[in-house]
């Protein structure tokens, strides 16, 4: 469930929940570590805001039970409390109410408090560093609990009893969250001990008896209990699945989750235990591939058990080979021989050398030794590959369709709007009503395009050429909407939504320029065919 929901976060949206983990990175993450644990024991007695001198005080009685903890100075406590709170790990909020005085007033008596975030992360933290491979188990009573809460779950979805469908539920899905856990950590530290048992035999021998019984028992009781699980959820399903859900999402008392939320996040949640125990299709459940890799472990086991008793039963092991070695590079007579020696040994000798000229061929020999010579660069790519560095090729372009989808439709909407509120203009004028914000828009644009293109009265014909600054004409066209300022002494105003434009010395005139030209052609279609009339008359 958590790497699923993992999986639907954004690159920017998992970098910001990286940056929780900055104070691991620190060279002083151990003192980040204490301050945030005195933080949580103020939490756990219910001191969810505190200050710095609070955290400061927790420190020491924390210092008299561990010797380990930081002296921490108050200036460098509250400086961190501010590193951890930019990180978002905690909140900082300015509680005039701690100043006692007008000097610590302006000094910003901040409090600090988990995010919930960041309380997670230290949690997190806190559960690395506390793990155990002592704990690792594989829980083979689970089953018989799975068992009874399915029978459980269906009686209730039958009878109606919508808070034990939601209890029942729910305690499935923290069981199996809880088995899937369990079961990766087992595996993961048995490759542990599989690994590690050259270095350390004794240990492996000491609980080998006890590894492949409870192994053995795990098995045992799911193959005893894995028919009948697929039958118990076969059961749940025919007392009806939608209304179990729709059930679960009501008894759900998310407060910040809506309905359809709620019974899409059940709907997740069930299907994930049905793929541990039903089997549809002839595809393996989980509980059969969990089954299948513990069969697989018992082999791996079982095999290194072989291996290690023939080689204590030989007396010849990792152990013993590396004693032999050691012994023969000590008696070696000088350091050149046991050099030569552990060359052979380890095969140290085959080692790759690169060849790179250097950027100022003059300045060396090429007798040199590459002992004498200066080194030069070389890239980890020649290095590793044995292939020079290259740009590589280009990234391909990223097309969102979705985006430039919703872009166009956007654009479009636009222009409509556009035509449609010029269309107005044209039909009702400008005057004689309140323009919206979409006709202000395009009379304002044509009121430019006219502006641009104006003619300037420069006084009586005659006269020595000087601008008087009276406007004279000025036309400007839009998307075939045609535009016209005529002089006007009395001038206009246009009133819209968000006031009035005042236009003084003209007003607006609005024509269709469409219509226009369609008038000019047909006024020239019909003197044409008054001409050739005539013609025909006058012959």
């Amino acid at each position: 469930m958590a790497e699923r929901r993992a999986l639907d976060l954004d690159a920017l949206a998992v970098s910001d929940r990286f940056r929780l983990f900055n104070f691991t990175r620190r060279d002083d993450h151990v003192t980040y570590l204490w301050i945030l644990r005195a933080v949580d024991r103020l939490r756990e007695v219910h001191q969810v805001q505190v200050g710095a001198d609070e955290v400061e005080a927790t420190l020491r009685e924390l210092g008299a039970a561990h010797a380990e903890v930081p002296a921490v100075p108050a200036q460098g406590l509250r400086s961190r409390l501010d590193e951890l709170a930019a990180d978002g790990v905690v909140h900082r909020f300015d509680d005039a109410s701690r100043a006692g005085t007008l000097a610590s007033y302006r000094n910003r008596q901040s409090v600090y408090q988990f995010s919930e975030l960041g309380y997670r992360a230290y949690h997190a933290v806190e559960n690395v560093l506390g793990a155990r491979a002592e704990d690792v188990n594989l829980s083979r009573l689970v089953f018989s609990d799975v068992l009874e809460d399915l029978g459980a779950l269906a009686e209730a979805n039958r009878t109606g009893r919508a808070e034990d469908v939601y209890r029942r539920l729910s305690r499935l899905d923290s069981v199996m969250e809880d088995m899937g856990r369990r079961s990766a950590q087992f595996h993961v530290t048995l490759g542990e001990i599989l690994r590690s048992t050259e270095a350390s035999p004794e240990v492996f021998l000491r609980h080998k008896n006890a590894l492949l019984v409870h192994m053995s028992d795990f098995m045992a009781e799911l193959d005893r209990y894995l028919p009948r699980l697929d039958r118990a959820v076969h059961e749940v399903e025919a007392t009806g699945l939608s209304t179990l859900l729709s059930r679960a999402a009501e008894a759900d008392e998310r407060l910040f989750m809506e309905r359809a939320e709620r019974l899409e996040d059940w709907s997740r949640r069930w299907w994930a235990v049905r793929a541990w125990f039903a089997s549809e299709g002839g595809a393996p459940t989980r509980a059969a591939e969990l089954g299948q890799a513990t069969r697989s472990a018992v082999s791996g086991v079982v095999a290194l058990l072989r291996q290690i008793t023939e080689a204590r039963r030989g007396g010849v092991n990792r152990s013993t080979q590396l004693r032999h070695l050691a012994a023969w590079v000590f008696d070696t007579p000088d350091d050149g021989a046991a050099h030569a020696l552990m060359g052979a040994a380890f095969n140290t000798r085959s080692a790759r050398h690169l060849g790179v000229a250097h950027e100022d061929g003059d300045e060396f020999s090429p007798t040199d030794s590459w002992h004498d010579a200066a080194g030069v660069e070389v890239s980890v790519t020649l290095f590793r590959n044995d292939r020079a560095p290259t740009p590589g090729v280009p990234k391909p372009v990223r097309r969102d369709t979705g985006a430039r989808s919703e872009l166009r439709r956007r654009q479009r909407e636009e222009r409509e709007a556009e035509r449609a509120s010029a269309a107005l203009l044209v039909r009702e004028g400008a005057h004689e009503r309140v323009l919206d914000d979409s006709d202000t828009r395009v009379l304002l644009r044509l009121v430019t395009k006219a502006l641009e293109s104006r003619e300037v009265y420069t006084g009586p014909e005659g006269s020595p050429p000087a601008v008087v600054g009276r406007l004279k004409s000025a036309t400007g066209d839009d998307g075939g909407t045609l535009v016209k300022l005529v002089p006007d002494p009395r001038g206009s105003t246009v009133r819209t939504s968000q006031g009035n434009l005042h236009l003084p010395g003209f007003r607006v005139e609005l024509a269709s320029r469409v219509r226009g030209a369609r008038r000019g052609a047909a006024d020239a279609a019909g003197a044409d065919r008054a001409d050739r009339a005539s013609t025909r008359k006058g012959n």
